[in-house]
């Protein structure tokens, strides 16, 4: 493609654009839950509680994501991605068939176990064959996967959801991610051929954590728990407060993807130039205003919507440009730096999905917000120490 010119690897410019379809399947499935958490909670007649409860125990497993990087370290790319890919739509079907919330829960939990195995190789192939001070063009470039995700993939399936039943848009993604696993599976090499010899900023002992990093893999967590208390409030907030309706919420859904696709393409654009760790602290500040607009007027849908999209667009620029960071964490060991910041990121969002979800239920949207900003600030000040020690 243009963007990738000769001075980028082949394969990367062969197979990348391939590899973000399959990650943008991959989250549409991964993402269709929290703006329809309403809507699935009435198909069990469960509360907006007991649905935060199941989404918290789905992403404790994600705490395994340190032990799924060190496995991903120990096979080639293709098949890592192959079998996670694999991995997502089995869940997939699993949350569509799920006759309880019980069955639902192991469902998602598988669904995310595998999401997290595929982000791992994507970050880990990139790193084979990008070096570190082009990384976050590439980087940014397979991140639209996430806004598309959003932008295209929830609201189709949200538009199914409008017209036959939220099962069926489970049952819609898993057949679009078995078509990218074959697909995937068949275009890229059976064997790695990486030549791991790129300028890295410092080797460090190899397979041990550089100095400093657990204030990156810390950032992540906050950053995630930012995010978090907005995703799994807003899709109940907006049916609650303003009588949205599925299709309002696909609607939605696709607006937001667009402000997640900006960012996403800024990123791409801007962080290398910047700096990794500043534009991190930057799409947090951009947060913490926009969390509290939220919360001091999201009785008025006009700012509560322009609110909600300026705290995904600031997230989006920051997480883009903070995964770059976590292929750098552990010399030698990619997937297992990937592991790590990413367990750290699932860690933060099951922190705050059950308070976020339980105070919702009693006080609202605000505590929510609130939340969200102190999170964000936190991010800004935990990857502003990083860049200073690193």
């Amino acid at each position: 493609m243009r963007r990738f010119d000769e001075s980028f690897s082949p394969v990367v410019r062969r197979h990348v654009v391939m590899l973000t379809i399959a990650r943008t399947t991959a989250n549409a499935a991964y993402r269709f839950a929290p703006p329809f958490l309403a809507t699935i909670a009435r198909g069990f007649d469960m509360s907006i509680s007991q649905m935060g409860i199941a989404l918290t125990v789905s992403e404790l497993t994600g705490l395994a994501s340190p032990l799924i990087g060190q496995r991903v370290d120990g096979m080639t790319r293709r098949q890592a991605m192959r079998l996670s890919l694999v991995g997502v739509a089995v869940g997939a079907v699993l949350a569509g068939a799920a006759p309880n919330l019980a069955v639902f829960t192991f469902a998602i939990i598988v669904l995310g176990a595998a999401k997290v195995g595929f982000d791992v190789a994507l970050s880990a192939w990139i790193a084979d064959h990008v070096p570190w001070n082009r990384r976050s063009a590439v980087v940014g470039f397979t991140e639209i996967s996430w806004a598309l995700g959003m932008l295209v993939g929830v609201s189709s399936l949200g538009l199914i959801t409008a017209v036959l039943d939220w099962r069926f848009a489970y049952f819609a993604a898993a057949l679009g991610v078995l078509l990218l696993a074959w697909r995937v599976s068949s275009r890229l090499p059976a064997v790695d051929d990486v030549v791991h010899q790129h300028d890295e900023p410092d080797t460090g002992e190899h397979g041990v954590l550089r100095p400093g990093s657990w204030l990156a893999i810390a950032s992540c967590f906050t950053l995630m728990g930012a995010i978090q208390c907005i995703f799994v409030t807003f899709g109940p907030f907006l049916e609650d407060t303003f009588g949205f309706t599925e299709a309002g919420l696909a609607a939605v859904g696709f607006s937001l993807g667009l402000a997640e696709l900006v960012s996403s393409t800024s990123s791409a654009r801007f962080t290398d130039v910047w700096g990794k760790q500043r534009s991190v602290a930057l799409g947090a500040t951009i947060m913490i205003p926009s969390a509290l607009l939220i919360a001091l007027v999201g009785d008025r849908l006009g700012p509560a919507l322009i609110g909600l999209a300026l705290v995904i667009l600031g997230f989006e620029f920051a997480i883009v440009s903070l995964l770059p960071i976590g292929t750098q964490l552990v010399p030698g060991r990619r997937g297992r730096g990937m592991g790590l910041l990413l367990g750290a990121g699932t860690l933060g969002r099951a922190s705050v999905s059950i308070a976020a979800t339980r105070l919702y239920d009693i006080y609202g949207v605000e505590p929510a917000a609130v939340g969200s900003a102190l999170f964000a600030a936190a991010t800004a000040m935990l990857i502003i120490s990083h860049g200073r020690r690193s």
